[in-house]
């Protein structure tokens, strides 16, 4: 279980992250991408950051994919600037999964409520 600290660093980067990927990042690949959550180690060494896109199409997310890891040095770098942590993160984005299991969850109950 995550101390507090590790939650408040992680609802910190997850904000931070949002509004660098909004004002900072100006690649196209990423215009689409919403960052749902953080995840930090208990020394707060690396940082897994979990985000979703609005399309469902796999080309969209490889390109989503190669926008946020090119963009990687300057979110760290932008982290760096707007956080007070003796030392930065080192971050990697991960495509989240629950909003499209959420999504087949959601298709199965009305699939059963259809057959009734």
């Amino acid at each position: 279980m995550a101390n507090y600290r590790d939650r408040r660093v992680a609802q910190e980067i997850l904000k931070e992250v949002n509004q660098i990927l909004r004002k900072s990042v100006r690649d196209p690949r990423v215009q689409d991408v919403t960052i749902t959550d953080v995840r930090v180690t208990g020394d707060l060494q690396q940082a897994t950051i979990y985000y979703s896109t609005l399309t469902d199409l796999a080309s969209d997310k490889q390109k989503a994919q190669a926008g946020l890891e090119k963009a990687t040095g300057l979110v760290r770098r932008e982290l760096g600037q707007a956080l007070s942590l003796y030392k930065v993160p080192e971050i990697q984005f991960e495509l989240d999964q629950s909003v499209q299991y959420g999504n087949k969850i959601d298709e199965m109950i009305r699939s059963l409520h259809k057959e009734d």
